[in-house]
């Protein structure tokens, strides 16, 4: 009996370990990628939904399909807050030498 509980107990030791070596991966380095994580949802993709932000209890709605959570509208449910590329062009215009 006593073997048993040792090694259920080294076990649950060692995937213990395991989760806090993968917890202290993670937040050295996030799953994002070259991205930061979303300042809204925290990197999760999702958010309360508005049905159950003035609910009286219940909670459910197509948007979060009963789940009191959709997307995030800030990321898009990516979890990422990703930079928008923006190019703007300028031309001289004629009407800058008249000012002068």
């Amino acid at each position: 009996m006593v073997p048993l509980v040792l090694t259920q107990f080294a076990t649950g030791l060692s995937v213990l370990a395991g989760a806090v070596l993968v917890k202290s991966v993670m937040d050295q380095k996030p799953m994002s990628g070259q991205f930061q994580r979303c300042p809204s949802c925290n990197g999760t993709g999702r958010v309360s939904c508005m049905c159950s932000r003035w609910s009286d209890g219940d909670v459910g709605c197509r948007t979060c399909a009963g789940s009191g959570r959709m997307a995030c509208s800030s990321c898009g449910g990516t979890g990422t807050g990703r930079p928008i590329p923006v190019q703007i062009s300028m031309r001289p215009s004629s009407n800058n030498n008249r000012l002068r």
